[in-house]
């Protein structure tokens, strides 16, 4: 008798997963602006782990808290779950913008995406160049390989407007520089952020009420595959490069089963089958409302996404504090 892998039913998964991640911002919102970066994502990552472990599943964390002897809990390669069910693979941040919670700044946001075993990229933790604007638009009309203040000019030519009626999120650091200002000789606006380019890159698939198009720059490769996983459900395209600085990190995309350094990695080939995704606001942001505290209870906003519908589903939570 042959056993059957149970299959993927992210319909039955969807719901606990926007638990996983109410949870996680429950539990960081109790340090959002005590100046505590670390114990705000401790918090995050003990109420995450609880929580995923609570789920019928058989999962492997891909995109996580960093190598296993960099992380004591939520490390690439842990298994949770209850060891029953699906085998999934996770990606997760426990807390995006643990600076945002700890200053008490806009768009601190805990986020969590599940698929089937195998279809999400084991991104190393270095830097990756990405880029990414909303649904609507033909397949490809920007890319890596142009500059800023060409991929500007070529999604006005798609939209049918000025290159000035573009605006473009930007991550601000100082390695971006020169991409601002060639994305200024445009004349586009630019929103800059500080930390949390998950967030950053979600604000392109809802342009009408973020007013933004476009998102380009360097960040943190895990986060783009959660942010993959997001537009995949939502719609809009994606590219992401990996940005290698030394040998250490060319090693740590070898370690990953990563062979083309040069590889520019579409929405798709990061995130090759059908994914859910939760994200819950831990502060007050654009997209999310942050955990909100009264007499006796505590309020959270989510937001919960199946790439096989294209739902997006808003969700508030109000629970008992305690």
């Amino acid at each position: 008798m042959t056993h059957q892998t149970p299959e993927f039913h992210d319909r039955m998964l969807s719901l606990g997963l926007a638990r996983v991640s109410e949870a996680a911002a429950h539990a960081s919102a109790r340090l959002i602006g005590r100046g505590d970066e670390k114990a705000a994502d401790q918090a995050a990552v003990n109420a995450m782990r609880d929580q995923l472990n609570m789920l019928e599943i058989r999962g492997v964390v891909v995109i996580g808290e960093g190598e296993r002897d960099e992380a004591p809990m939520l490390f690439i390669g842990e298994e949770v779950g209850t060891g029953e069910g699906p085998e999934v693979d996770i990606a997760l941040d426990p807390l995006e913008g643990t600076t945002l919670t700890a200053k008490d700044m806009p768009n601190a946001l805990t986020v969590i995406a599940m698929a089937p075993r195998g279809t999400l990229l084991h991104a190393p933790d270095v830097y990756m160049d990405k880029l990414a604007i909303g649904p609507g638009y033909p397949k490809d009309v920007v890319s890596l390989d142009m500059s800023p203040s060409e991929r500007v000019k070529a999604l006005a030519r798609a939209r049918d407007c000025k290159d000035s009626d573009i605006t473009v999120c930007i991550l601000e650091r100082p390695r971006h520089e020169e991409m601002i200002e060639d994305v200024r000789r445009t004349g586009a606006a630019i929103r800059l952020i500080t930390d949390g380019d998950v967030a950053g890159v979600i604000h392109c698939a809802e342009a009408h009420l973020t007013g933004i198009d476009m998102y380009m720059g360097a960040g943190g490769a895990p986060e783009g595959v959660l942010a993959a996983s997001a537009l995949k459900c939502m719609g809009g395209q994606m590219w992401g490069r990996l940005l290698f600085r030394n040998d250490d990190e060319r090693g740590r995309a070898a370690k990953a089963g990563i062979t083309d350094l040069n590889r520019v990695y579409s929405r798709d080939e990061m995130v090759t089958r059908d994914v859910i995704f939760a994200a819950t606001g831990v502060t007050n942001g654009s997209i999310l409302e942050g955990v909100k505290r009264e007499p006796g209870f505590v309020t959270t906003e989510t937001i919960l996404m199946r790439s096989k519908t294209g739902s997006v589903r808003r969700m508030i939570y109000r629970s008992p504090a305690k």
